[in-house]
């Protein structure tokens, strides 16, 4: 059982103990997404805003075969400055491989999930989750790769309030939308009708469905959570406004790095790391920035979505 392999942070087991509000966080940002520092200094801001809206963070990672559920400043340092190459990345399919291999492992956004509800945790905060690629469900020349990330999968089984940007921006949105709709997870925009852009406060998406502001997030989560369906509310918070990217500039820069990806046979599991550092070159680093900026704003959000459903 995945519960046996749970070592869980003090601070995480008192405030579940004792009725709390806990926000988990993923580590995939710390050992693949950003170098050091900022990887540090990101993971630090994250549970310093989840703190400062009364909750307790618990950054989720793997070491020698257990699932940490909360890190201290050693082990976030220690993942951080992990030798490059040296951090597996763990997800539902390689979450046994990755407890049995031992050393570092980060969690993405399904294995964050799974031990998350295991530990008891009902609040998720990451950057922005991933869904279907383009080119998945068919291209120009009649093939089709059906890159679907196993996010969306996690998001159907395990039952959570997860808080993100919405799908990654360089993905098939309206795909990833239908997706989700199938497998019946809300996809609610908080305090705007169209879908976050991620890097863009919105890229011209209609979200399914949206509430005016956290408050009313919370209360919805809360319902959703209570009727025992089994999945996942998906609560998408756009960038702040001074970090956001023009979305007329988001949308050339992911444009550009998609078709730099095709031109360059770029596909599976590099595909991601490889669009994302491409925009951020076409960007001069403004998408790094957005992305820095949101990860840690969902940190905030998820941490007072947290504290009202405690409340209620």
């Amino acid at each position: 059982m995945i519960a046996d392999r749970l070592d869980i942070l003090r601070e995480v087991a008192r405030a579940l103990r004792e009725g709390r509000p806990v926000v988990a966080l993923e580590s995939t940002l710390i050992s693949h997404g950003l170098p050091y520092p900022q990887n540090l200094d990101v993971a630090l801001a994250s549970e310093a805003a989840v703190r400062e809206a009364g909750a307790a963070p618990a950054t989720v990672a793997i070491r020698d075969g257990r699932v940490l559920v909360g890190l201290d400043r050693a082990s976030l340092e220690a993942l951080a400055t992990a030798p490059e190459g040296s951090v597996r990345k763990a997800a539902r399919p390689s979450l046994a491989a990755a407890l049995d291999a031992g050393d570092w492992a980060a969690t993405t956004v399904s294995a964050t999930m799974i031990a998350a509800h295991a530990a008891g945790i009902a609040v998720f905060a990451t950057g922005g989750i991933g869904g279907v690629h383009r080119g998945a469900l068919g291209r120009a020349d009649g093939s089709a790769s059906f890159d679907i990330s196993s996010d969306l999968e996690e998001l159907a089984r395990t039952p959570m309030a997860v808080v993100c940007a919405g799908p990654k921006a360089i993905l098939d949105v309206p795909a990833t939308l239908e997706y989700l709709e199938t497998r019946g997870v809300p996809v609610v925009a908080v305090g705007q009708d169209e879908l976050p852009g991620f890097y863009a406060r919105s890229l011209g998406v209609r979200a399914p469905s949206s509430v005016d502001d956290v408050a009313a997030a919370a209360r919805l989560a809360s319902v959703h959570l209570g009727l025992g369906l089994g999945n996942s509310i998906l609560l998408c918070v756009p960038v702040p406004e001074s970090d956001a990217l023009a979305p007329e500039v988001a949308r050339a820069a992911i444009e550009r790095a998609i078709t730099d990806a095709d031109a360059a046979r770029v596909a599976g599991p590099e595909l991601t790391p490889w669009l994302l550092a491409r925009i951020a070159e076409l960007t001069d680093g403004a998408s790094v920035r957005a992305n820095t900026a949101l990860i840690v704003n969902n940190a905030l959000v998820a941490g007072q979505v947290a504290s009202q459903l405690r409340a209620s």
